[in-house]
């Protein structure tokens, strides 16, 4: 997501950091760029006006200008901004007891139905009972989509085919969910392909019979300005308590999501990213600023892998990790595991500064989810006991792994060639303590996170860094060697 924003502020960030000496002319040039890149993005007009007005006293300031890397200073200051341009958000939605109700409004194709099915989802994810309530009387496929959608979840569905009034259907919703023990009822409401006044009274018909303690609107964050006038109308209406952006996965621009708070009042509660009943994410504006910057977002990716991965597995992992014990068949099963999250490109995305590898990928023809599929097909290929110890496998093993796997045997020489500094790695980790190992994978990633929008690709400072001699190296070599040889006594 946002991918063309994200290129744009990367150029512009590129740009001020091959200047020598940064002059208050250069740095409104690439502050020029950066508002550049937010309405290319489709950011509503107003929104850049005031965004860039905040950012522009800021980095013009001395301090700013008078710091060893004005560059970063400036990159801070954009994320400081997004955050307070999309937030703050207050995620809980202080149910009320004993039945809270949600309303969900929008346009037609804005993918309310399939919204309301990854909301019941997310309730039944937190021990809730909720019940679906199919109000959408205009589409005739509206109710038969969520009666499939409850059966795929086993939530209940209220539908009342004969009935052709939908305040009348929610009030009837009401009646029987109290005496269901529903703990939340959800309503999907009709919608148009536009907006008119018929349709905004049969809403507010709704609001004033049902009184629902929550009213979002679900809206298309593909349609950019769009998504935000129209978030800004309904909310003029029925006084909106949140906003639920769809399809932000396939959103390159990002204008509607950095518009909507600053445009109409109302925040960005929830986030669509995929079609599925489990892409629903909480809609946080520190981390979404993150990810357009570059930085990653490694928290949703943490508690996306709490909610997907097989606890079971992972545990047994873990303890083999612990044992200093890591294999091709552990690498392969940790692989099987990512792909639960998602494909690659989306995973490389939530790790700081690896947003532009993925491009760098992309540009180059490489598709890692292929990439990963040859390697899993490499290591099937192999028996039990080069799985173990990929060291013995020499050229005419190469050659008939090579051939059961239908690769070439270099393939097979780079699959062993990259597991082996992994697993040593992962071994060295073996007898450290949870909060040791943050801190090294938080030292390896450091450098990703202090230069965001450059990550890995970005070219080394002057003077800093120095070369080995061969024999500092020789020597650097020994001591890891002597290292790894006493850990492996202990």
């Amino acid at each position: 997501m946002f991918e063309s924003l994200q290129e744009g502020l990367y150029s512009a960030i590129k740009t001020l950091r091959g200047k020598g000496k940064l002059t208050e002319s250069n740095m409104r040039e690439g502050l020029q760029l950066v508002q550049q890149s937010l309405l290319e993005a489709d950011v509503s007009f107003s929104v850049v006006r005031d965004f860039m007005s905040r950012v522009t006293e800021q980095a013009l300031g001395e301090r700013v200008m008078k710091t060893l890397d004005p560059t970063e200073q400036l990159v801070k200051i954009v994320h400081e901004q997004l955050i307070e341009l999309m937030g703050p958000v207050d995620h809980e939605l202080r149910l009320q007891k004993p039945l809270s109700i949600i309303m969900l409004c929008g346009l037609q194709g804005s993918g309310k139905t399939t919204t309301c099915g990854k909301l019941g989802n997310s309730l039944l994810q937190q021990n809730l009972k909720p019940m679906l309530v199919a109000a959408d009387l205009q589409r005739p496929a509206a109710i038969d989509q969520l009666e499939i959608i409850g059966n795929t979840l086993e939530i209940p569905v209220h539908t009342d085919r004969t009935n052709k009034d939908p305040t009348l259907v929610c009030q009837q919703a009401v009646q029987k969910a109290q005496s269901l023990g529903v703990d939340v009822l959800i309503l999907d409401t009709a919608g148009r392909l536009h907006i008119d006044e018929e349709l905004m009274q049969q809403l507010r018909q709704i609001e004033k019979k049902v009184s629902p303690d929550h009213v979002f609107f679900v809206v298309d964050a593909m349609t950019g300005q769009d998504a935000v006038n129209s978030a800004k109308a309904f909310n003029d209406a029925l006084e909106l308590n949140g906003v639920i952006l769809t399809k932000l996965d396939g959103d390159t621009r990002g204008g509607a999501a950095l518009s909507v708070k600053h445009v109409t009042g109302v925040p960005i509660k929830f986030i669509g990213t995929g079609e599925t009943l489990d892409a629903l994410e909480e809609f946080h504006p520190d981390r979404m600023a993150g990810r357009i910057l570059g930085m990653g977002d490694m928290l949703t990716l943490i508690e996306q892998a709490q909610q997907k991965l097989d606890k079971d597995e992972l545990k047994r992992q873990q303890e083999r990790l612990e044992k200093g014990e890591f294999t091709l068949d552990d690498f392969r099963k940790q692989m099987l595991q990512a792909r639960k999250l998602g494909t690659f490109g989306k995973l490389l995305s939530f790790m700081p500064g690896m947003g532009q590898v993925a491009k760098l990928m992309g540009s180059m023809n490489l598709d890692a989810d292929q990439e990963m599929k040859k390697f899993g097909g490499i290591i099937d290929s192999m028996t039990l006991a080069e799985r173990r110890n990929p060291r013995m496998i020499d050229q005419s093993r190469r050659t008939r792994i090579a051939n059961g796997a239908g690769v070439q045997p270099s393939h097979v020489n780079e699959l062993v060639k990259s597991f082996l500094p992994l697993a040593e790695m992962m071994k060295s980790m073996s007898g450290m303590g949870l909060q040791e190992r943050i801190r090294t994978v938080s030292n390896l990633t450091k450098g990703l996170q202090s230069n965001p929008l450059g990550g890995s690709l970005a070219l080394p400072k002057k003077g800093t860094g120095k070369r080995l001699s061969s024999a500092d190296k020789a020597k650097a070599k020994k001591q890891r060697e002597k290292e790894l040889r006493k850990k492996r006594k202990k």
